[in-house]
């Protein structure tokens, strides 16, 4: 057993779902993070308001989640906001893209919400603390905790290389020495395991800013994901989910706000009061949703794409934000995150069993991991990219490239095969 032990540094979402797949494989997996541990009580008080941020989750996010156990819970906390259809749209074109089946019905959004949700369900919206409970209550759970040990507040101080045969030997703030065949980095862009491993990183900084807030609209977002491109940027109306018994009663009004703006004035429009940010936010994506009557949790982040030189190493591996890191336009970036977690599971599961259970986490065994994974983040990352240069700065507002976006946007929306195909991309399934 000492042989297939796994040392995780960061129990993010990430984090937590492959140990959640290491132990109920029956692995023996130990878990750090340097966030204290948290108890029922003080999750329901973090859980008591209404988080701005939320994660696009893709079918293929939700489905490892349901696979580890961890999807039954949030629906049953009812603090997602399913969402079946995507519209695209550029303010200064007449380009539009529907994804979802009901995309050719798609009306007037001061309908009956109810009435525009269709049959299939694209992805669903989640708060991070939502999901981080559910997987928390998960990890505490008698079916995997013969297979797993918890680390909670404290840092890794030290890593050092035994040696192939040996793996890893970690040191925490308490002095505590963990021994392990195979080290995984999960913590984060700012990755401290990448740092000591001397892994390189590309970066590209777009000098933009988001400004991120939850805001009620005057009308229903129809179970809608929005994104309006801008010649400023980016701009996402995600659906939040309802959570008090006057949302409930007037559902589908509450939103998710993401709004990619050039750094400066970005930094400008956050220091206003959160009234004139919202009717500025109102009118900037042409009162789509009507006017917005409430704003909470204003909040701004650089935005850069990252990724690193390699994701792998003699007995270490990264994974999530450690490895990579993309612009938030498509909302992939915890997406991308959770596909490494499939792929590497069943990476190291299938080079164990073939092995007759002597080799877990071996380089052959990561650089398959880092062969499947690297390409495909790669491509998003600079996809992301194209596209946000294709929109955003001065030379998308040039009349040439405008005609050509607004073109091949129209020409791709009248494509069903083509924008299905597109849908089903997204979905990560």
């Amino acid at each position: 057993m000492k042989n297939n032990h796994t040392l995780i540094i960061g129990s993010g979402i990430v984090g937590a779902t492959l140990a959640l797949k290491l132990a109920q494989a029956k692995m023996p997996v130990t878990l750090i993070d340097a966030r204290p541990a948290r108890d029922e009580l003080a999750w329901q008080g973090v859980l008591s308001k209404r988080d701005a941020r939320v994660y696009a989750l893709s079918l293929a996010s939700i489905n490892l989640l349901k696979d580890v156990g961890a999807w039954q819970k949030i629906a049953s906390s009812e603090r997602k906001a399913d969402y079946s259809q995507m519209q695209v749209w550029q303010l200064n074109g007449r380009g539009e893209l529907l994804f979802g089946e009901s995309s050719d019905n798609f009306g007037d959004s001061s309908d009956d919400p109810s009435n525009s949700v269709m049959q299939q369900m694209l992805g669903s919206m989640v708060e991070p603390a939502v999901i981080e409970h559910a997987l928390w209550q998960r990890l505490c759970e008698d079916d995997v905790s013969d297979y797993l040990t918890i680390i909670a507040g404290q840092k890794v101080t030290n890593m050092d290389w035994l040696g192939a045969a040996s793996g890893y030997r970690v040191t925490v703030d308490d002095g505590t020495v963990i021994d392990a065949q195979l080290l995984v980095g999960a913590d984060g862009r700012g990755s401290f395991v990448r740092k000591q491993a001397a892994i390189g990183l590309d970066t590209l900084d777009y000098n933009q800013t988001a400004i991120c807030c939850a805001i009620h609209t005057e009308k229903p977002h129809q179970a809608t994901a929005r994104q309006a491109m801008l010649p400023t940027g980016t701009l996402a109306l995600l659906p939040l989910a309802d959570i008090t018994d006057d949302d409930k009663a007037n559902p589908q009004h509450w939103q998710s706000i993401v709004w990619t703006l050039p750094r400066n004035q970005a930094l400008a429009l956050i220091e206003e009061d959160g009234r004139v940010i919202a009717d500025k936010l109102a009118a900037a994506c042409h009162y789509e949703l009507g006017a917005i009557s409430q704003i909470e949790s204003i909040a701004s982040f650089p935005l850069t794409a990252q990724q690193a030189k390699s994701y792998v190493a003699d007995n270490l591996v990264l994974i999530g934000d450690a490895a990579h890191g993309v612009h938030p336009l498509a909302g992939q970036g915890l997406n991308l995150g959770m596909l490494d977690v499939q792929v590497l599971s069943e990476q190291l599961a299938h080079d164990f069993t073939r092995s007759g259970g002597t080799i877990w986490g071996s380089n052959q065994t990561l650089r398959r991991y880092e062969r499947l994974r690297r390409p495909h983040n790669s491509l998003m990352m600079h996809s992301f990219s194209a596209l946000n240069w294709l929109f955003a700065g001065s030379l998308a507002q040039l009349r040439p490239v405008q005609q050509i976006r607004s073109e091949g946007m129209y020409r791709v929306g009248k494509m069903k095969p083509l924008m299905r195909l597109f849908a089903k991309q997204a979905s990560g399934v």
